[in-house]
């Protein structure tokens, strides 16, 4: 089998949705299937399978000018995509680069299938664009309608996207390394480094952008400091609130993007992971925290709420109510042993989580289709 991949995100960004990527490259190689990515961006040669990525023309994007928007119409792809004869196209975003993938797709006759990674049509109202949210699903449906699948990578997922409108959505979760990510890589040099002592140190990972819901973390943990709970609060991401978080939490650790053995160290170094974002559609942060033994309070919107039992791996607050979201943080802060109850629990879940298991899955299904289509 032979599938092309249109996408905006592939290494050297870094996010939940490369992350996810980047671990099917590495289960489709060990399943034998040829792939060849179409991206603005390129991993670094020390990448195995960097030869199988075409970059693509971009310009970035005017919400977030971290990201690149292709523009696959200004180089002739065509041919290059005729010369690999792919039995399958996956486009993972919605955007002109897997417009020019379901074009592709439909003048070869050959499947196509998407994938859902982020709620960005929410993302419209944390930029006073509330009245495009309707218009970014009707566009939504009539993208994805047009796709033999669409994968979403939750069950709470799946369900938005049907009663959306959304006719054929199935299940492809997210998965962890739970060797790369391990409560045996705590290092205390990393707290003495970041200042943190006998302190439980906090943690956030992620972008820095309001549409994390980050305000509500801000508020919770000025509560908490009123409150004088003492605790180390520590981000590792990059964006815009980095301003707004050092004016507010000003005895924050603002680490910038952390990658590869230096991450998994500031993970199991901390002793709790919170992340307030509504607009998630997993969370690949939370098993993440979870292989790292360290329990999560997470809210009850969006996919964090599939992944969070509440009350056994860490605790559920309610979205957008910093006070609860500050309760539930002081409770596991406060008490020790909670914590580490949670995090073997949080532990034993990680390890259910199999990216293997997962992406061979997901491979059999793809491949079901392409044999449908014969």
């Amino acid at each position: 089998m032979r599938i092309a991949y249109f996408t905006e995100s592939l290494p050297p960004k870094t996010d939940g949705v490369v992350n996810t990527l980047c671990r099917l490259a590495e289960s489709l190689e060990k399943e034998g299937v040829e792939f060849l990515f179409f991206s603005p961006h390129k991993p670094d040669a020390d990448v195995p399978w960097s030869d199988r990525v075409r970059k693509v023309v971009s310009v970035p994007f005017w919400m977030y000018d971290y990201y690149h928007v292709g523009l696959p119409y200004f180089q002739p792809l065509q041919a290059e995509l005729d010369a690999f004869s792919p039995d399958m196209i996956h486009v993972v975003s919605p955007t002109l680069l897997g417009l020019f993938g379901i074009s592709y797709a439909r003048k070869r006759e050959k499947p196509v299938v998407t994938s859902y990674h982020t709620h960005f049509v929410r993302y419209f109202s944390y930029y006073g664009l509330d009245q495009a949210e309707e218009l970014g699903w009707k566009y939504l449906r009539w993208f994805h309608n047009q796709c033999r699948k669409t994968f979403a990578p939750t069950p709470s997922a799946v369900r938005e996207l049907k009663l959306r409108g959304i006719q054929e959505v199935g299940l492809w979760p997210r998965g962890v390394d739970v060797n790369r990510f391990s409560p045996m890589k705590r290092d205390a040099a990393i707290r003495e480094r970041l200042g943190a002592g006998n302190r439980p140190m906090l943690l956030y990972t992620g972008r820095l952008v309001k549409e994390k819901d980050l305000e509500d973390l801000i508020q919770a943990l000025h509560q908490l400091r009123l409150r004088g709970v003492d605790f180390l609060p520590v981000f590792a991401g990059e964006g815009p609130m980095r301003n707004r978080i050092e004016e507010q939490i000003p005895d924050s650790r603002i680490l910038g993007f952390v990658h590869g053995e230096e991450l998994s160290r500031i993970y199991a170094s901390s002793d709790l992971f919170v992340f307030p974002s509504t607009t998630e559609t997993f969370g690949n942060v939370v098993l993440e925290a979870f292989a790292s033994g360290i329990p999560v309070v997470g809210v009850d919107s969006g996919g964090v709420a599939d992944l969070i039992s509440d009350g056994e791996d860490g605790f559920i607050a309610r979205s957008h109510d910093p006070g609860h979201l500050a309760l539930k943080i002081e409770m596991l802060l406060l008490q020790p042993e909670l914590r580490i109850r949670f995090g073997l629990e949080a532990r034993k879940k990680a390890a259910l989580f199999s990216w293997d298991a997962i992406n061979r899955r997901l491979i059999d299904e793809c491949r079901d289709l392409t044999l449908s289509d014969n």
